[in-house]
């Protein structure tokens, strides 16, 4: 128990304990929170990658049919 003071002794124990307690946790709730945040970071970029990558494999599957439906339709040379 705490020193005799003005309040119960017990008050004054159980505010101790909990300011270690933040104390305490503070450093490895820091470095999950820098963790979850460069986990967000990365699952972002291989989001915007994956989209990427779908986006050129349309403008290519456009380009070919476009091409394909030239070399059907005789070359174009007007």
């Amino acid at each position: 128990m705490a020193y005799p003071t003005p309040v119960n002794g017990q008050i004054t124990d159980t505010v101790s304990q909990s300011t270690l307690m933040s104390v305490g946790t503070a450093g490895s709730v820091a470095r999950s929170v820098i963790t979850q945040g460069f986990a967000a970071a990365m699952a972002a970029s291989g989001q915007n990658s994956t989209a990427q990558q779908e986006a050129t494999q349309i403008l290519a599957d456009a380009a070919m049919t476009a091409a394909l439906a030239r070399m059907e339709t005789g070359g174009g040379d007007d």
